[in-house]
């Protein structure tokens, strides 16, 4: 049996993951353990800069998978979607950046996925909901309104309604809007930018805009590094400085 998810390195130091379980790349348990597996492993390797998460076959991916849930007993399901919470933290304390490219489906806990990746780039055939409410749910409504504000989020978070990449756009959901072909090529431009920045820094401000860490706590570790000092020796030698993280 083929694996649900497909790890490769574009470059040596950007690292892709694919979500692979038709017909809608859901996240049930199996999935889950095997997601868990790979973010364990990118956590303790420090070749790896940066993460780009899709989903294959045209679908980013449409939350819990519906059909095995139906046969979870009480106990049972309240265990499966407090996993599924704990697995959301996990993606979004990654040590890295993450940025999800999203093609087609990005339903209910498949947006909730994409909302704990840092950054999110759409293509133009994606299509939304905050779908929650339409399976006698919460989802992403902290995530949600974190990052695109209470007026807006509640608008999604209320109704479930569909929305496409415009709207994703416009209220700062996305970064982009891409052409399908053009979406991975995209993500990876802009995890190799990332990933060509000191990565001690780089994490640090993850740490502090996700509210894990203060400013004051990184500064030390920051001005004491190798990477700054390589930084603004590069600069006075007017060359591309070759970070270490270190």
């Amino acid at each position: 049996m083929s694996s649900p998810i497909h790890v490769s390195r574009p470059t040596g130091s950007i690292l892709l993951v694919e979500l692979d379980a038709p017909p809608a790349n859901a996240l049930g348990l199996a999935v889950r353990a095997e997601l868990v597996r790979i973010l364990d492993e990118i956590a303790t390797d420090d070749d790896t800069r940066a993460v780009v998460l899709t989903g294959r076959g045209g679908v980013f991916c449409a939350g819990d998978d519906l059909r095995e849930a139906h046969g979870r007993a009480a106990p049972d399901a309240l265990a499966a979607v407090e996993n599924f919470n704990r697995l959301m933290d996990w993606v979004e304390a990654l040590r890295v950046p993450v940025i999800a490219a999203v093609d087609g489906w990005c339903f209910g806990g498949g947006l909730e996925l994409a909302l704990a990746c840092d950054i999110r780039l759409a293509s133009d055939r994606a299509v939304f909901a905050a779908s929650g409410v339409n399976i006698g749910l919460i989802a992403s409504a902290t995530r949600l309104p974190r990052l695109i504000g209470v007026a807006r989020a509640k608008a999604h978070l209320l109704t479930g309604a569909q929305f496409g990449p415009e709207r994703a756009l416009a209220d700062g959901l996305v970064a982009a809007v891409h052409p399908p072909a053009e979406l991975l090529p995209e993500a990876f431009r802009l995890a190799e930018w990332i990933a060509s920045r000191a990565p001690l820094a780089v994490e640090a401000v993850k740490r502090v805009v996700d509210g894990r860490s203060y400013v004051e706590e990184e500064l030390p570790t920051l001005v004491a590094s190798a990477d700054h000092r390589e930084a603004v020796a590069a600069f006075m030698a007017k060359r591309a400085a070759l970070f270490r993280r270190g």
